[in-house]
């Protein structure tokens, strides 16, 4: 059985994992990696037509994982090197002892592709040096605001988009999205900000960017409650605005052994760009097999 590294747990990782399962269930052994600690409505919006995950899109993620059933998935996996050993690949993480792998497929956004140390950049070809440099996401902040049990929160939507704050962008009562309120349980509001503030503000210290987001979420929701708490997360990588030219879903950097990358830099920035690069990966993977 060949073992596969999978390195990223999101759609596309998720998804190729499952379709490895389910379609060569006695071919591989599969493995995901992923550095984070852990892995809908519809609202139209000015003819655009946008999709929220009640449960937020983790759980597509689980569930692709779920489907998967027998592949190790472990977080907390940063992988650092990448060097050709014989017939396979020995791939190195912060922390941790080097392991051995037949196959490695990257879904991590494409810089992050870029800072892989090791074989890597030799088996990299000039110009897919080149294509990967020339990938471009947004960035966007996220704030989470918490608030104790006796709280309400008194608005008639569980989730809408903002068009004319040029801060926020989206607001979620998330309780509410995710139809989990309890009178046990203090709702939650999550916001994202727009992609034109995350750019500006991307170098800055979080701590300088949050009493920002917090003022102008005021203005759009002016009375609400004073949070119990609140976390503030920056999203470097959030979507990708320019993709790899002329590689539709995918990019083999090695064929023997197989080193591939894939993931919604390879295709387009949304959850149909993400499954439509894993079919890519996985007819790669099912070839090699």
């Amino acid at each position: 059985m060949s073992r596969v590294l999978i390195v990223g747990a999101g759609l596309t990782g998720s998804l190729c994992a499952c379709l490895l399962r389910r379609e060569l269930p006695n071919k591989v052994n599969i493995v995901v990696w992923d550095k984070s600690r852990g892995a809908g409505m519809m609202l139209k919006e000015e003819e655009i037509v946008n999709y929220v995950t009640p449960h937020g899109v983790s759980s597509i993620v689980k569930h692709y994982l779920k489907e998967s059933a027998g592949a190790e998935v472990l977080y907390d996996r940063h992988v650092t090197h990448i060097h050709r050993k014989d017939t396979g690949w020995e791939v190195c993480r912060k922390g941790g002892t080097p392991e051995r792998f037949d196959i490695v497929v990257l879904t991590m956004p494409v810089p992050q592709i870029l800072q892989l140390q090791g074989d890597v950049e030799s088996w990299m070809g000039e110009n897919q040096r080149r294509m990967l440099e020339a990938v471009s996401y947004s960035s966007r902040y996220a704030l989470g605001l918490f608030y104790k049990a006796v709280t309400r929160i008194d608005v008639p939507w569980a989730a809408k988009y903002v068009s004319n704050n040029p801060c926020i962008r989206f607001i979620a009562i998330d309780d509410k999205k995710r139809n989990l309120a309890s009178k046990n349980c203090g709702p939650s509001v999550v916001v994202h900000t727009s992609v034109p503030f995350g750019i500006q503000h991307l170098e800055e210290e979080k701590d300088a960017v949050q009493p920002i987001i917090l003022e102008e979420l005021k203005k759009v929701m002016p009375d609400l409650p004073q949070p119990d708490s609140i976390k503030c997360q920056k999203w470097r990588y959030s979507q990708v605005t320019r993709s790899v030219a002329d590689f539709p879903g995918q990019m083999t950097l090695h064929s023997q052994p197989l080193l591939v990358c894939g993931g919604d830099g390879f295709t387009h920035s949304n959850f149909d760009g993400c499954i439509e690069s894993a079919l890519k990966v996985f007819e790669v993977l099912k070839s090699s097999l």
